[in-house]
């Protein structure tokens, strides 16, 4: 199972497209403080419609904290200054994935705490800043998910 790391999440309807994602592909939702918004807040829980319920969305007051409670997986850190295009990397069922605050990214401390092959970035045209944090996630885990094989999905057409 996958674990989706929020870092300081500060946009609430994109934390809740997160989360909605996350049920979907059976994914873990870790977020890490400070939040730039309350869990109660009304455009998270409009982006996340009624998937809160299932979710399974836990909140740490540190990343070390979230790392130590995940018995420190293989980190992949998402970033517009990753060395690695994210689809070169070979996806494990136990990796977490690591994504900074909508306006200012991951700090350089973290990036830079992590190899250069964990450091991946999603290839944009040139001249762009960068994607929704959303989307960004999404991209990614869909082809995390895509190498595991689906694995848990089920087709929602008979035949």
């Amino acid at each position: 199972m996958f674990d989706i790391i929020l870092h300081e999440p500060e946009i609430p309807p994109n934390t809740g497209n997160v989360m909605r994602l996350s049920v979907n592909i059976g994914a873990r939702l870790h977020l890490i403080q400070p939040l730039g918004f309350s869990l109660d807040d009304r455009l998270l829980r409009r982006a996340g419609l009624d998937y809160r319920e299932w979710a399974d969305v836990r909140v740490h007051e540190s990343l070390d904290a979230c790392l130590d409670r995940l018995g420190r997986p293989r980190i992949l850190a998402i970033s517009t200054r990753g060395q690695r295009a994210y689809a070169d990397v070979s996806f494990q069922p136990a990796d977490a994935f690591l994504f900074g605050p909508e306006t200012r990214g991951l700090p350089t401390t973290i990036l830079d705490s992590l190899p250069e092959d964990q450091r991946l970035h999603i290839p944009m045209r040139p001249g762009n800043r960068s994607l929704n944090l959303s989307n960004a996630v999404a991209v990614l885990l869909y082809e995390a998910w895509r190498q595991q094989g689906f694995a848990g999905a089920v087709s929602p057409w008979p035949g």
